[in-house]
């Protein structure tokens, strides 16, 4: 299986609270951000904030060299989904997105080589007051991160370096840098994707006790106990997935007994039961996300989500450019049966959301440079197009605000 955490948590390998010296990007980003140089289009200028008819959208996309792209700062229609760019904050590769649990800081991965964690202040009406603070993310191309509920800390799993670091927060939200790193060893059969490990997402169970992180590299979903007071995680448990699987991101039912594993390269999803008292998770069966008669080589799978009521499992396909709609019946909804496969709207979805009320979800396609809304069928779970696509170039996160009716 491969995969384990080789006895204690080992220390932090480097002093990663201490501040790296700027880049010129870095140096860029927080010019742009404190001197409130988002860049507007004229248009977008003129227009107003959300209202009563709108809400909150941040997009996150893969930047390159471009030193003016970065998260974009939108409004959706709340009934047709059609969204606008009213700003853009310039920040490299802020490829996800995460907001506090009062809506007050905007987190974001740069998955670059160096791998850091900026956070930006909100006003009232969502618009980015300008850059709180950066921090390393303790490890290579971060690309997922979370917060846990106590708002004192956020976890982010970094990809190339295999690792899974803490943050300390401040008070004000501001990360204030690495408590710890947590390194995983081992590798799994697909030599080109699982050479060695690639922590791919982390999730605080609904306790707050515990951290999912979640290994592509080799086929493990491990289950951390967290101490809050210190900010430190503890050895766990594991779940070996099925080989070759490439878990990539995991979705609690609404229970918080049930967990359904993406596999990222065999496009499946694996049901799990979730004992959140010993904190073990323990897979039941496996279920195919593509059509029988689709073509697996090209597509792989990329993200998960679970509806309110815990009726409809949603995961998204890259290659085959589809959403598929699975059922979940059964107690604690531990029986996924496929219902229906839909057009993304765009090419490559990497990343899905509902908004608020969940009757939209989006997809932020990569390939294609767009973020589509899908209506969403509450009955039957059925996915129709909503509105125009928003173009935006590398799309890779879509991320509704909260409905706070500001």
């Amino acid at each position: 299986m491969g995969g384990s955490l080789m006895g204690a948590i080992p220390p932090l390998e480097e002093p990663m609270t201490e501040k790296q010296p700027p880049t010129r990007r870095t140096t860029l980003t927080l010019l742009g951000a404190t001197a409130g140089a988002l860049a507007l289009t004229p248009e977008a200028a003129a227009r107003p904030g959300p209202d009563g008819r709108r809400i909150r959208v941040y997009l996150g996309a893969y930047t390159g060299d471009d030193t003016a792209h970065g998260i974009g700062v939108a409004s959706a229609d709340r009934n047709t989904g059609a969204l606008r760019v009213e700003a853009v904050v310039p920040t490299p590769d802020p490829s996800f997105l995460a907001l506090s649990a009062a809506g007050h800081v905007l987190y974001a991965v740069n998955e670059t080589a160096e791998g850091r964690v900026s956070a930006f202040a909100l006003n009232r009406d969502g618009s980015v007051r300008g850059l709180l603070g950066e921090v390393p993310s303790g490890g290579a191309h971060p690309c997922h991160l979370a917060l846990h509920p106590g708002g004192r800390h956020l976890f982010t799993a970094n990809y190339t370096s295999g690792t899974v670091a803490v943050v300390a927060l401040r008070p004000d939200g501001a990360p204030d840098g690495v408590v710890q790193v947590v390194r995983y060893t081992g590798s799994g059969p697909d030599p080109e994707r699982q050479d060695g490990p690639h922590a791919h997402m982390v999730l605080p169970d609904p306790t707050g006790r515990r951290l999912f992180s979640v290994d592509l590299g080799t086929d493990t979903v491990h289950v951390h106990r967290f101490d809050a007071g210190r900010g430190l995680l503890t050895d766990g448990t594991e779940a070996a997935m099925p080989p070759g699987s490439g878990p990539r991101h995991l979705a609690l039912h609404p229970s918080g007994r049930t967990a359904y594993v993406l596999g990222e390269l065999d496009s499946t999803l694996t049901v799990c039961s979730y004992d959140a008292s010993r904190g073990v998770l323990t897979p039941l069966s496996t279920v195919p996300i593509l059509p029988e008669d689709a073509d697996p080589i090209p597509s792989t799978a990329a993200e998960v989500l679970v509806s309110a009521d815990g009726r409809f499992v949603y995961a998204s396909n890259r290659g085959h450019d589809t959403v598929t709609v699975l059922a979940a019946d059964g107690p604690d909804g531990r029986r996924l049966r496929p219902v229906s496969h839909h057009p993304c709207g765009g090419s490559s979805p990497r990343h899905l959301a509902f908004d608020p009320a969940q009757r939209l979800l989006y997809a932020a396609n990569q390939d294609s440079g767009t973020v589509t809304a899908l209506r969403r069928d509450p009955a039957g779970g059925g996915l129709s197009p909503a509105a125009e696509p928003l173009p935006y170039p590398r799309a890779v996160c879509v991320l509704p605000a909260p409905d706070v009716r500001r």
